[in-house]
């Protein structure tokens, strides 16, 4: 029986993982290993301590299909959109900008659901907290080091980490990458920020008329989105959850300083856009080195 090891469970690893289930002619062990502690990767969906029915979305807030991805995709929609897994965005956010022909999705359970969804569907055996450092070829298998635990064995490893984690990685794979491939691992850039999710008690009102807001003229904050008003699921039993993402800027400009300073400076510049919050009674902020791959020295 084939071993697989598909690296990173994010959207492309746990669709992939998905497909590859799907499409294999013959019986396939399939592992997924992630270097953090849960799925969603850069669609990551963080609970409260107090309340694990309240979530906020720390990555990805929609989901966006254009007229080119409906023809492509439809079938992957369609799918997300039959089982609950999406539903159409109907909440208002302020600053969205629309272009003719797009469609935005919501998450009602939040945006991680869609990679969970994948990943049940692969069947595959899931690990968290597992570093790959460094990939060999051993007898025309991969054998793949990791952070702890013993060398494994795989006959195909499927990466799906961030270019420049791709480029850390040790071993004969160095050799491996021809120069080509290299050139165009390390010309991938990425834009960096911070996002900040903050759990209210029930029973506490947030009192604006949007879902979401990108905001302008900021330094340090982007877009705020009352998270559970976002996806239509307001209740009376679970408090409002609020997530804050900062601007790339502020991002680089503050990417290795700890996030307990971080989230002081977010938390003054959020007092001047929406004052007289409540204190939240869990915080979580969540540093994005990777964010979004973007052109060369692009800032948004």
């Amino acid at each position: 029986m084939a071993r697989v090891l598909i690296v990173g469970a994010g959207l492309t690893g746990s669709l992939c993982a998905a497909l590859l289930r799907k499409a294999a002619a013959r019986p396939l062990h399939l592992a997924v290993w992630d270097k953090a502690g849960d799925s969603g990767g850069r669609m990551t969906t963080a609970s409260s301590p107090h309340n694990l029915q309240s979530t906020v979305d720390l990555g990805a807030q929609y989901i966006t299909c254009t007229p080119h991805y409906a023809k492509k995709h439809q079938s992957f929609y369609d799918e997300l959109l039959a089982r609950g897994v999406l539903k159409p965005l109907t909440s208002p956010i302020e600053g969205m900008v629309i272009k003719e022909g797009d469609c935005n999705f919501v998450a009602p359970h939040g945006v991680s659901s869609i990679i969970n969804h994948y990943l049940k569907e692969s069947g595959a055996d899931i690990y968290f907290r597992q570093c790959v450092t460094q990939i060999n070829l051993r007898n025309d298998k991969w054998e793949v080091l990791r952070e702890t635990g013993s060398p494994e064995q795989f006959d195909i490893v499927v990466l799906t980490m961030p270019a420049p984690q791709i480029l850390q990685l040790q071993g004969d794979i160095v050799n491996l990458i021809s120069e080509c491939q290299r050139q165009q691992l390390e010309s991938v850039s990425y834009s960096s920020r911070y996002a900040l999710g903050l759990f209210y008690e029930a029973g506490t009102k947030i009192d604006v008329p949007w879902a979401g807001q990108y905001i302008t003229g900021n330094p340090c904050i982007r877009f705020i989105s009352i998270d559970n008003k976002k996806r239509n699921i307001e209740s009376s039993e679970i408090g409002p959850s609020l997530v804050i993402h900062t601007t790339v800027p502020f991002g680089v400009t503050y990417l290795e300083h700890s996030t307990e300073d971080v989230q002081e400076l977010i938390f003054q510049q959020l007092e001047n856009i929406l004052p007289g919050l409540p204190q939240p009674v869990a915080t979580k902020c969540q540093k994005w080195r990777h964010s979004q791959v973007c052109a060369k020295n692009e800032r948004v």
